[in-house]
């Protein structure tokens, strides 16, 4: 079998943490062949490190080498490269969010249309084996209709102090862009994707902003913070379903706390762990799952599916379109926070 050539746009954090290493374990239909960087130092180690022959200045010099190419630059580059790769028939996995902006992610959808290329989004949320068991269970009508779906991504005063999480002209936003999409995305997924028509949400970066910070994940300039550190929003979809939504790098809360519940007609599916809620026979019932099959790290899954799409095995988990529909609501919930109004997605 003829393996895949991949190359890799942008190598740090999690290119070095997640990406790679996941592509590394599926040697057998995989070839990695290069890296780029704008740090070419941390280019050349990361690719001797693991073995990667070919550093390339340029990255578009990369593409007359590969077949496909993972892209985890700063969010503002995202669009620039993906279209750039799929101009030159080049498959693209990028790292999530899929852009800064609505049009931005429109563009990267047309330029994969016309190309005929893969473009996938690594929203790797939807490859843990809890989501994928979750999943099924709504497919197979376990919670019949899902209604309503109540969210939590909270970190306890975790900003990221490093790379560049904090700059607004590099990533767009904050803990909602950066953090609170997956769970955007996970949601809507469960939900099996049903059309946003309303949005209100609330953006507050005061936490961040204050002196004497207390940080448990490295140290930032207070008085240059200029993005979101905590976000709520409330969704309705054209289905009659809706959302309630909280995101934040800083909370002042116990513990950290990742949630997904949807109630259903007939039951409900809460996340994290995972445990079916219902009420039948004559009771209320919940039932815990006691073991789920699956990878422990959802890299290795995500990379699977974008290499075996790639290769026309199978079909994206992660579409583009639906990729597109989290950047329309993370874009309403800024422009509602902005105007102090309700925005109208259809």
């Amino acid at each position: 079998m003829t393996k895949l050539r991949v190359g890799f746009i942008g190598v740090g954090g999690i290119a070095q943490s997640r990406h790679i290493p996941a592509f590394i374990k599926l040697s057998d239909k995989v070839t990695i062949v290069g890296v780029s960087d704008v740090n070419e130092e941390t280019a050349k180690r990361v690719a001797s490190e693991n073995h990667i022959p070919n550093v390339y200045a340029d990255y578009r010099d990369m593409f007359k080498d590969v077949d496909a190419v993972t892209i985890c630059t700063p969010n503002k580059f995202h669009a620039e490269i993906t279209v750039a790769a799929l101009e030159a028939g080049v498959h693209v996995l990028c790292e999530k969010p899929m852009a800064m902006t609505t049009a931005e992610c429109e563009a990267m959808l047309a330029a994969s249309e016309k190309s005929g290329k893969v473009l996938a989004i690594a929203y790797h949320y939807r490859f843990m084996k809890e989501t994928q068991a979750a999943r099924r269970l709504i497919l197979e009508n376990e919670i019949g209709s899902p209604m309503v779906a109540r969210v939590k991504a909270l970190r306890r005063r975790k900003v990221p102090g490093w790379g560049v999480f904090t700059n607004k002209d590099l990533q767009g936003g904050g803990s909602l862009i950066d953090y609170g999409c997956h769970f955007l995305d996970l949601s809507m997924w469960l939900l099996g994707q049903p059309a946003p028509i309303q949005v209100t949400g609330t953006t507050y970066n005061r936490l961040s902003k204050m002196p004497d910070q207390i940080n448990q994940w490295g140290s930032f300039k207070h008085e240059t913070f200029e993005v979101d550190d905590h976000v709520t929003a409330y969704i309705k979809f054209e289905n009659g379903a809706s959302m309630l939504f909280e995101t934040s790098w800083s909370a002042n809360i116990k513990d950290d706390e990742e949630s997904v519940s949807i109630s259903g007609e007939t039951g409900g599916i809460d996340l994290f762990p995972l445990e079916v809620n219902q009420a039948k026979n004559g009771m209320l019932l919940s039932s815990k799952a006691d073991w789920i099959p699956g990878e422990e790290d959802p890299g290795l899954p995500q990379a699977l599916n974008f290499v075996n799409s790639c290769l026309g095995l199978e079909e994206l988990v992660v579409k583009p379109h639906e990729a597109l529909q989290v950047t329309k609501l993370i874009d309403a919930i800024y422009k509602s926070s902005e105007t102090g109004e309700s925005i109208r997605i259809y």
